[in-house]
């Protein structure tokens, strides 16, 4: 009776393994093929996306290092982040959270940190740094909802909260929460839109807050000037 048991309780054990690693590896991975086709217009057909792209590659790579941390995993994990780099450009730590349908587009330079957590279809371009601040303990990078997108060259840094559908435009860098239906441009970064008409990030079309700001002060200077000549004509 008692070898019964023990016999039941091992196939349950070794059916919530299997589980596990479908949900945590396998599922997600499917997730992440798929959406390829829809974010990518250059995706033609299966054997490109599996060959020739090095975001699903390190996302490939990433899910199996994630699965061996959590089952506590010591040196491989690394090892396979390391190699990871090594071979797309993209390093991510195995102790990172991303959730399923998430698409790295070319990736060359992107850092993802060990306590990020990337939410489902999440887009991020190259050259995005999902890092810290410094040398703090605990949670130390940033959070990501759903359905965000990172323009290429954003640095999102600290244990922040961006949310559900924000977008972050190319060389933003973001210090503070953003709430979500944002888009958030400049350094450093600030919100210039609440409202999202789609999912995308037309990157063309984004605010130069910089250039604003100038155009509104060489303005004053002009009218200023005016007023000045107007003045210096009176005295004489």
């Amino acid at each position: 009776m008692q070898e019964s048991l023990d016999s039941i309780s091992k196939n349950t054990n070794t059916e919530l393994r299997k589980n596990k690693a479908s949900g945590l590896f396998f599922e997600p991975l499917f997730s992440d093929f798929r959406i390829i086709f829809e974010r990518d217009p250059a995706a033609r057909n299966w054997l490109e996306v599996i060959f020739c792209y090095p975001g699903f590659h390190a996302l490939c790579l990433y899910r199996f290092a994630h699965w061996l941390h959590l089952c506590k995993v010591g040196f491989i994990p690394r090892l396979i982040s390391h190699l990871g780099r090594f071979l797309t450009g993209i390093e991510i730590h195995p102790g990172a959270e991303i959730g399923k349908g998430v698409f790295i587009d070319h990736g060359m330079g992107v850092v993802i940190g060990e306590t990020a957590i990337v939410g489902d279809y999440t887009l991020i371009y190259q050259g995005v740094t999902l890092g810290g601040t410094g040398k703090e303990s605990g949670k130390r990078h940033p959070t990501l909802g759903n359905n965000v997108v990172v323009g290429a060259g954003a640095k999102v840094l600290g244990n922040i909260q961006i949310s559900d559908r924000v977008r972050i435009g190319a060389g933003s860098i973001v210090l503070r929460d953003v709430p979500p239906d944002s888009t958030v441009v400049g350094i450093p970064g600030r919100i210039v839109s609440r409202k999202q008409q789609n999912g995308l990030l037309e990157h063309g079309k984004l605010p130069d807050l910089e250039a604003t700001a100038i155009r509104s002060l060489l303005s004053r200077i002009e009218k200023l000037e005016q007023q000045l000549q107007i003045l210096t004509k009176d005295d004489h």
